[in-house]
């Protein structure tokens, strides 16, 4: 498997020299300055890519993630058919610069969602948080959406209205902050006036119309990443069950299976994300990858700790060997499903991973670097999933692509 590490470009707080000292061979990056539905350019990539090689040798610009999908897109109004050809513009370029792996979402408005960025937990580490009544509070009484009582448990609502009632007006604008201001990787931010705008354009749209808008936007862009030979794949939601009244539909293996066999082909596929999937225990993590392992063309591993198993639920992020997902099992799944497209003789046959979010431990206590993406809680967690590579190719079969010699 291929230790791949995000780098949120120049603005980032971990450097790649420190990418490289946590044993990461590649880099997972966007050009998140250029704005949504304008093409990227071949000279912005280079210079993003000559950026990433001249800063830590041995380094290489592996996946782009993400290559965002406008709200014109997704909703099909406004620009949308500008900003589709922008998109193939932006595919060609990418792939004349020789990255081959393309991430992207398909979730209205909000990007991945918490509730508090730094929840501290019992040993003193910090991490990212969901807490469905603190969410409540938002939606209900700070956003006060029309309907949205009716979205929760009659138990959450009670409970988020006693929150809000003893919340300070530093309280309640910290929690806005953290849903909607935009948070590393996320395509928009917003404020809760833009916010109510955007969910108004939304209010009619189903989930079925949102999974056929998708499938417009991929039978145009497929056959061209397919000629590219890129391999795009979607991130799944996350949290992974409806927001906000807004449609979500790529949440569970259904979802996914649904969208491999809409369009069939070896460009269509999965970001395997098992923090995001993880949340719902519903979710069968090594059995879709045994199911669905040939479309997934770059994994996420991080764990997540479900504090209930309702949904929509709380949950915080756990260490990587933590939580609720046996990250163990998951590792073994893929490893097989490498073996088999070696055996298959697949030139994608090492899958890209990174070590998906981390807490806040040790030095990263003090330097204060983007929510979920710290230096030292990553390392760990790459440290963690390294092991379980090496101990589950005790024969040799994955040493070369796991970077053991």
């Amino acid at each position: 498997m291929k230790q791949t590490w995000r780098w949120f470009g120049p603005v980032d707080k971990v450097s790649l020299e420190n990418a490289r000292q946590a044993g990461a061979t590649g880099i997972v990056s966007a050009l998140h300055e250029i704005p949504n539905g304008v093409v990227w350019s071949l000279r912005a990539i280079q210079e993003r890519q000559a950026q990433i090689s001249a800063n830590a040798s041995g380094l290489t610009w592996d996946v782009v993630e993400s290559l965002p999908v406008s709200e014109d897109i997704k909703q099909q109004s406004g620009d949308w058919a500008d900003h589709i050809s922008s998109y193939k513009a932006s595919l060609q370029n990418i792939a004349a610069s020789g990255i081959e792996t393309v991430c992207y979402n398909f979730m209205p408005v909000l990007d991945w969602t918490r509730t508090d960025l730094r929840f501290a937990l019992p040993d003193a580490a910090r991490c990212m948080r969901f807490d469905v009544c603190d969410f409540a509070v938002f939606d209900v009484f700070l956003l006060m959406r029309d309907g949205a009582e009716g979205d929760y448990d009659k138990d959450i609502v009670a409970e988020a209205r006693i929150r809000h009632q003893q919340m300070s007006d530093k309280d309640k604008a910290g929690l806005v902050n953290n849903i909607i201001c935009g948070l590393p990787g996320s395509e928009e931010g917003y404020s809760v006036e833009t916010l109510r705008e955007q969910l108004e354009l939304y209010k009619d749209m189903s989930a079925d119309r949102l999974r056929q808008h998708q499938i417009d936007f991929l039978s145009e862009v497929i056959p061209v990443a397919e000629d590219l030979g890129i391999r795009m794949c979607c991130h799944p939601d996350d949290p992974p069950f409806p927001l906000l009244g807004l449609p979500r539909i790529m949440s569970t293996e259904a979802d996914y299976t649904a969208l491999v066999t809409a369009i069939d082909s070896p460009s269509n596929g999965i970001t395997f994300c098992t923090g995001s999937l993880g949340v719902r225990e519903s979710n069968d993590l090594v059995g879709m990858v045994e199911r669905l392992g040939s479309k997934i063309h770059f994994a996420h591993l991080r764990n997540v700790q479900r504090e209930s198993n309702a949904i929509p639920n709380s949950f915080h992020e756990a260490a990587h060997l933590e939580g609720s997902s046996d990250m163990v099992a998951v590792v073994s799944a893929l490893l097989n499903e490498e073996k088999r497209r070696k055996d298959e003789g697949r030139k994608d046959s090492d899958i890209p991973f990174r070590p998906d979010h981390g807490q806040d431990i040790l030095t990263d206590l003090q330097t204060d670097a983007q929510p979920g993406y710290p230096a030292v809680g990553r390392l760990k967690g790459l440290a963690e999933l390294r092991g379980i590579i090496a101990a589950l190719s005790a024969d040799g079969t994955s040493s070369q692509s796991s970077g053991f010699h």
